[in-house]
């Protein structure tokens, strides 16, 4: 069967790749874009909706790793790890240990910060140019409700603060001013007012329709066999619905990128991370303004149409696509300890979602060319921020294919760092 020739084929429809085929068709290219499955059908669709500036600490950080170990095998806990005999989960655990140093983070904040706020940007202007996915800038709110969890939300505060980004310490009086009527059960917060959220199905829904429109071309339910290579190029692309010979290959099929990627001899150590969210009828009293329950690591965000979304919970399982309803009781039953008028019973769900987020050992994205290959670039890894970095890093992904200079400094998104 002849190939298809086209200037750029990017692999993996979630936000990543929709934003990455919309700035590369803007730029002049022709462009088309396969998933294994539809659009938005992964990670993308029912995460917690969140812009987070405020989130420029990496995933593998020194609080985390204590943290982590406290609940690496509770079922129920925030962080879980699923027993099983796996040498890559192993050697991706090693690394995180070793990735985990206050000296790496202090590197890596000023980069997340840049590009969280680049992408917040780019939003904003998605939003003025009438594309539709209720987008808020209304900030974020850290309700704590324990001596110990408030500290740790304040000294992080004081450190996004030093970092340049906007914080306010809240009292009661404080809360009430951003939730409103909202009864809850807190000793105090944290504001990001930098923050913004949005429905992440509706962005990428819109975006994507709006590329289809603009020329690009959307392939569902088209898994990759087989990347073919010659020397430095990769060369044709095997899929269920056709060979592709593109001048330029994106990879950015997020926790299923390895695989892909594994076909041009690159290494590239993602984890999948199960999380979990559950859609509610929103109560009457639901503040207009997102919030999280910071001991109990759940995030609350008001989504149009009367919706309410409380996503939480990482979950280290392999490919696994399987709910567990314990996690999902968990996020649940989290809720009146900080919002006792709202009586999980009385519930009106959905929605019970789960997506598999992609995380490398260090919480940084792999974004950039491998430096052994002259038309491949990889775009995944983005954990829990992907959604919060989806324009901005598919405005990169288009300067590095056009043979521009990013507007980042990328040198600890190097895909090429783990061998």
């Amino acid at each position: 069967m002849k190939p298809r020739p086209v200037d750029v084929l990017v692999v993996g429809a979630g936000v990543v790749g929709v934003c990455s085929a919309w700035f590369l068709q803007q730029a002049g290219a022709r462009v088309v874009l396969v998933d294994q499955g539809a659009v938005c059908s992964g990670s993308s669709h029912g995460n917690a909706g969140l812009i987070v500036p405020s989130h420029c600490v990496p995933l593998a950080e020194p609080a985390a790793l204590a943290q982590g170990l406290r609940w690496l095998f509770r079922p129920d806990s925030p962080f879980y790890i699923k027993p099983r005999l796996d040498a890559d989960l192993l050697r991706w655990l090693w690394r995180f240990r070793r990735a985990a140093t206050a000296a790496r983070v202090e590197r890596a904040i000023p980069v997340l910060r840049d590009l969280h706020l680049a992408s917040r940007t780019l939003y904003a202007e998605f939003a003025a140019a009438g594309v539709d996915f209720e987008y808020g800038e209304r900030g974020r709110v850290l309700l704590c409700d324990t001596d110990q969890g408030l500290a740790a939300a304040v000294e992080e505060g004081h450190h996004m603060r030093n970092a340049g980004l906007e914080v306010e310490e809240l009292d009661r009086a404080g809360i009430a001013r951003h939730l409103g009527d909202l009864p809850v059960n807190c000793i105090g917060g944290v504001f990001y007012p930098q923050d913004a959220h949005l429905s992440p199905a509706r962005f990428v829904h819109s975006l994507a329709q709006r590329a289809r429109d603009a020329g690009v071309e959307i392939v569902e339910s088209a898994q990759v066999l087989h990347i073919g290579s010659q020397e430095r190029r990769a060369t044709v692309v095997d899929t269920t619905r056709g060979a592709f010979q593109a001048e330029q290959l994106v990879l950015a099929a997020g926790s299923w990128s390895p695989e892909l990627a594994a076909n041009l001899g690159l290494h590239l150590p993602i984890q999948p991370a199960k999380g979990y969210s559950i859609e509610i009828a929103a109560p009457d009293d639901t503040p207009a303004v997102p919030f999280m329950l910071h001991e109990a690591k759940v995030g609350v965000t008001p989504l149009g149409q009367g919706r309410l979304r409380f996503a939480g919970t990482l979950e280290l399982a392999g490919l696994d696509l399987t709910i567990n309803r314990r996690r999902v009781d968990a996020i649940v039953q989290a809720v009146p300890r900080y919002v006792p008028g709202w009586d999980p019973a009385e519930f009106v769900v959905r929605e019970i979602w789960r997506g598999l987020r992609p995380c490398t050992p260090d919480g940084l994205p792999a974004l950039g060319r491998p430096h052994n290959w002259d038309n491949v670039v990889l775009a995944a890894g983005h954990a829990m921020i992907g959604m919060s970095l989806g324009p901005v890093t598919g405005r990169i992904v288009a300067q590095i294919v056009g043979g521009q200079t990013p507007d980042f400094d990328l040198d600890l998104l190097d895909p090429d760092r783990f061998g």
